[in-house]
């Protein structure tokens, strides 16, 4: 699936609960579903600046694909990186580093989220899409 499908298929799944209580238990249920990161990638390098909760995320190429692994010591917040997680991770460094993501936008995230979880949904979108940079560079000059 492209990345938008994956955000379409987000958008619909949010489109099935009527109120925001609702959509806040959806999202703390994809947190309980999240795999946990492994103890090895929850270091200081790979904790994400501007986050009220402290958030992990751990890149890496497989084949011509960058992965994403997340978590995070707050469930709601693991539901969050878990979206973003589903959205950009396998697809090609240049396709996350241009992706436009309006599915939290459309869901309206950042109109029900506290302004510090918002801004922390920020600084982690921010990062993935500079690891897409980061390993787009890498890999052109690998191949020059």
């Amino acid at each position: 699936m492209t990345i938008n499908e994956i955000q379409d298929e987000l958008i619909s799944d949010f489109e099935l609960f009527d109120d925001w209580e609702s959509k806040y238990e959806y999202i703390i249920d994809l947190g309980k579903q999240f795999p946990p990161l492994e103890e090895q990638f929850k270091t200081e390098d790979n904790i994400i600046k501007g986050c009220q909760s402290r958030v992990w995320l751990n890149a890496y190429m497989d084949g011509d694909l960058l992965k994403f692994e997340a978590d995070s010591d707050a469930i709601i917040v693991r539901g969050l990186v878990s979206m973003l997680v589903k959205v950009l991770s396998g697809h090609t460094p240049k396709e996350i580093a241009g992706a436009d993501l309006y599915f939290m936008e459309s869901i309206g995230l950042h109109q029900h989220l506290a302004q510090t979880r918002s801004n922390g949904l920020a600084a982690m979108l921010k990062q993935m899409k500079a690891y897409g940079v980061a390993f787009q560079a890498k890999s052109f000059n690998t191949a020059n």
